[in-house]
């Protein structure tokens, strides 16, 4: 999976969590021997759109420009600059940056050109080269360059935040190879995501950085070249972005139909009732809804029921990858298997589904749920020969049984499960004497839970209770978002409610989540702390993977890997994005497959916004 670089979270974290583009590389036509490159690079057979493309399939390319729309977002924010470890990165903070390809939602695996005019990879896929389109301007207007590639490269892999300098590790020289070309070179053929990776790498102007620390936070808006740019900055409050009324890249195919409102405004909230109540209020537009008990039955008031604001559910093919709760393996009490095993039977999810989600999810199976890589069953042949070189390194489990995670009847009697996790704790070490679990040496059993969001508590109390059935104290600690990405940042916790997000062609960002060397990096995304050989060895495999059935082979043998070691207590998943907007909106009846698009394709409807303004006015007191 590679970085999609113009995100609309608050950080690199975030940024990563939507569709991101990364696998065998594999050409529509032998780019390297053509003497002007390709537009598109497709992973797999043909990318959909040709040379001569006019708009993406998804959009309406006729959408009429103009209006504001305002967001919500949660916590605080103290920075301009996404592409650094330090501070929180504003909501939105991405829009003004753009990358040398760019991805859409109608493909998983497709990258087309966006600063780059064309893309040229060798035959032995040891290189890639990009071509920058000559009309390519920041918004100071000056021409992006290739030094401004290869400074950007350098300074993101220095400087920037340190999942950048994973991702490039592989890279191992930037040069300039004509006026408007630049090279970039690979220790091996061995990575075949690299000439993706390369695409998705943004470029920031050289010159706008000279007189100032790239890796210090900022509140001064940072010259881009991408649809918006920063118009207004009310620190940790409110940050506003403009549409650029003359943005180079408007008329390009990949961009007809797209980012049509001439302002986001994103408001933050710090407490996510206050935020949802202001909704209903009107004081902001569009609302992704994450709470199962807010949309079944928080949206009974008038503005739903006479169509002022519109609920509705919107399919979509995105891998769901992992939530969970997460243990941090660095402490000492989650370091044993069965320990993490036997808090597994303590989460009772059926429950938890019938009481409190209201029956709305799933229960993840899979850290790549939702996608062809989810392992299923027992290993197949092909899987037994990755894991068989471990055999006694990884979980006896992994070769005998398929994954699944403990049950209940949903009744809330958790006693047989209670018995396993007692069984399993007692082979740990663990007693329960007068109703404390301790260890040999009389020390309590005790582990606190870190949470951002505070109405996450309604979903971890009944584990706690369930906790203290076996002699456990747990303590549930909210904190706010930047005390909270400190600590997070630092590993300064026990368990945390996490999402590995994934993409349907897993890659290098594995290394982020699961690799040694990654266990002590401040702001990795290790956030388990794994140090596991075996599984250094199976990332491995699966990035230099030679074509997509060795790739899906590799994934879902790390899969079990993973699930068979209990790094986790797995959550739930969804098929649809449930939304909720008021009703001034349109957007095209052909939805992206993957991803939401409200930023991006959506627009304002001036005959349905005029009639909600008038509706309003009826209904005020």
């Amino acid at each position: 999976m590679t970085c999609r670089m113009r995100w609309l979270g608050t950080g690199v974290t975030a940024a990563m969590t939507g569709t991101a583009m990364a696998a065998l590389l594999l050409l529509a036509t032998p780019v390297a021997a053509q003497e002007k490159g390709s537009h598109a690079l497709a992973l797999h057979g043909k990318p959909k759109y040709g040379p001569d493309f006019q708009h993406l399939d998804y959009v309406n390319p006729d959408a009429p420009k103009g209006g504001e729309v305002k967001l919500m977002a949660f916590g605080g924010f103290d920075n301009l600059n996404p592409f650094i470890l330090r501070g929180q990165a504003a909501a939105g903070s991405g829009l003004p940056f753009e990358t040398l390809t760019t991805s859409n939602g109608d493909e998983a695996i497709t990258e087309y050109g966006l600063l780059a005019e064309t893309i040229q990879v060798a035959d032995d896929r040891s290189w890639v080269a990009f071509t920058l389109r000559p009309e390519a301007r920041f918004h100071d207007g000056k021409p992006v360059t290739v030094d401004d590639v290869i400074w950007s490269f350098d300074t993101l892999r220095e400087k920037g935040h340190p999942v950048y300098r994973t991702y490039y590790a592989d890279v191992t020289k930037a040069e300039k190879t004509g006026e408007r070309t630049v090279k970039f070179s690979f220790r091996d053929g061995n990575n075949p995501e690299l000439p993706v990776i390369m695409g998705q790498l943004p470029v920031l102007p050289k010159h706008a950085f000279a007189d100032r620390d790239f890796a210090t936070t900022t509140l001064e808006p940072l010259v881009g070249s991408g649809p918006y740019k920063v118009a207004d900055v009310q620190a940790g409050r409110a940050i506003t972005y403009e549409r650029v009324k003359d943005w180079w890249a408007k008329d390009l195919p990949i961009n007809r139909g797209r980012y049509n409102f001439d302002r986001i405004r994103y408001d933050y909230y710090r407490d996510l009732d206050v935020a949802f109540e202001a909704f209903k209020a009107g004081a902001y537009d569009f609302r992704l809804e994450n709470s199962s008990k807010n949309w079944t039955t928080g949206y009974n008031v008038p503005a739903v029921q006479n169509g002022q604001i519109v609920k509705e559910e919107l399919k979509h093919e995105d891998p769901q990858g992992m939530q969970a709760f997460a243990f941090n393996i660095r402490r000492p009490i989650f370091q044993d298997r069965r320990v993490r095993e036997a808090l597994n039977y303590l989460f009772d999810y059926e429950w938890t589904r019938a009481n409190l989600s209201y029956g709305l999810y799933q229960r993840t199976r899979s850290y790549f749920a939702n996608t062809e890589l989810a392992s299923t069953g027992l290993p197949s042949p092909a899987e037994l020969k990755l894991l068989e070189p471990f055999r006694g390194q990884i979980p006896d489990e992994v070769f005998t049984k398929p994954y699944e995670p403990p049950k209940t009847d949903a009744s809330g009697n958790i006693r047989g499960n209670l018995r396993t996790a007692l069984g399993l704790l007692k082979d740990a070490g663990w007693e329960l004497k007068n109703g404390k679990l301790v260890n040999a040496q009389g020390q309590p059993f005790r582990f606190e839970i870190l949470l951002v969001q505070a109405d996450m508590e309604r979903i971890v109390q009944p584990f706690v209770r369930n906790l203290e059935r076996a002699g456990i104290e747990a303590q549930i600690r909210v904190v706010d978002s930047a005390q909270y990405q400190n600590r997070t940042d630092n590993f300064d916790y026990d368990m945390i409610i996490e999402r590995f997000a994934q993409s349907l062609s897993p890659g290098n960002e594995q290394r982020d989540y699961w690799e040694s060397s990654r266990a002590d990096q401040p702001g990795s995304r290790n956030a388990i702390g794994i140090r596991n050989p075996a599984i250094d060895k199976l990332v491995e495999t699966l990035i230099a993977a030679p074509d997509r059935e060795a790739l899906i082979t590799a994934t879902r043998a790390l899969d079990r890997v993973l699930l068979w070691n209990w790094y986790v207590i797995p959550h739930w998943h969804d098929t649809v994005y449930r939304v909720a907007y008021w009703n001034r909106f349109s957007h095209p009846a052909v939805a992206p497959k993957y991803g939401l698009g409200f930023t991006d394709s959506w627009w304002i409807d001036a005959e349905k916004n005029a009639k909600l303004a008038n509706s309003a006015r009826r209904t005020a007191p």
